[in-house]
């Protein structure tokens, strides 16, 4: 089968990868077929803005899966204009941050917080399959079961793609991300994202993909 990750980031290629490796397919990125446009996400969560991408990026191949995540922090009201949410890249209406500035605006938030906060992703997934859409994205009540602290002193080591890794610590151990074996997108290793969540995952996208029912 040959699948479309409707994204330019190579950590999420690799994460889906990861989750499939199992099911003989053969993974495109928008790179690979010269895609350079892409939609306006408009939706109000995570799940809407994939399915967004998911329809756009089906007018070019037939099978997508296409995700999009929301960061979120315990601390702050959801309407506080200083929430993460969908604009991780582009808080508060700024222009979009790199990979270091992404850690230096998020380092100097969270100190201005006390330097640590709990925070947690909503990951939302949608799949294209021949005009078939399937989405799935967690509650945020499940989601919280997997949160994790952010501090503003970050790691010297750096996930290309994952910038925030290098300020985001493992709840239980109290080690960065980036560290060994808190890398959440390399299943071949403990970490956050295995588990129950990452099982309903995978389920869901076998079923999306008609690779199992």
């Amino acid at each position: 089968m040959k699948v479309l990750i409707g994204t330019t980031n190579p950590s999420k290629v690799k994460r889906f990868e990861g989750f499939l490796n199992d099911c003989n397919i053969e993974f495109y990125t928008l790179k690979d077929l010269g895609i350079f446009t892409e939609p306006k996400e408009n939706g109000k969560d995570p799940k809407e803005n994939a399915i967004i991408k998911a329809k756009y990026y089906g007018h070019f191949f037939d099978v997508v899966i296409c995700n999009d995540s929301g960061l979120y922090f315990d601390e702050l009201p959801m309407e506080d204009s200083r929430q993460p949410g969908l604009n991780i890249r582009t808080p508060q209406g700024s222009k979009r941050l790199d990979d270091e500035e992404m850690i230096d605006y998020y380092s100097d938030l969270i100190h201005s917080l006390g330097g640590k906060v709990l925070a947690y992703y909503l990951d939302g997934i949608a799949v294209n399959n021949r005009g078939k859409i399937y989405s799935f994205m967690e509650s945020t009540e499940g989601i919280k079961a997997d949160a994790f602290y952010m501090v503003d002193t970050p790691s010297e080591k750096r996930h290309k793609g994952w910038p925030l890794d290098s300020i985001s610590l493992n709840k239980d151990t109290m080690t960065y991300f980036v560290d060994q074996g808190n890398n959440i997108y390399d299943i071949t290793e403990e970490n956050i994202m295995l588990g129950e969540y990452r099982k309903r995952l995978i389920k869901f996208l076998k079923i999306a993909l008609g690779i199992e029912s």
